[in-house]
């Protein structure tokens, strides 16, 4: 399961792009110091992930600047219509006693 979805990423404002870019970097140097010091990892897979998730953000940024990928529009809150419960119909079984 990928940590960072690409859709997630692109909806991301530019500073909580670069703060999850800068936590998932110093995790990512915290497990290859592990690595290289000789310990066991926990998920080995997880230095994949995390490579690859730095990969997404740089990109997504990347494409933003460039003007491939347009930065989202941010979503206007919208008033939610209040449903009111409908009244029941009485059957006949009901109505005839």
């Amino acid at each position: 399961m990928p940590i960072l979805r690409t859709k997630d990423i692109a909806n991301m404002s530019p500073a909580d792009r670069s703060k999850r870019l800068s936590d998932l970097r110093a995790e990512l140097t915290r497990i290859k110091t592990m690595v290289k010091a000789g310990g066991a990892v926990e998920n080995p897979t997880r230095i994949r992930e995390l490579r690859k998730a730095i990969a997404k953000i740089l990109t997504v940024e990347n494409e933003q600047k460039l003007g491939i990928r347009e930065a989202p529009a941010q979503p206007e809150k919208q008033e939610k219509t209040s449903k009111k419960p409908k009244a029941k119909k009485e059957t006949k079984e009901k109505a005839s006693q």
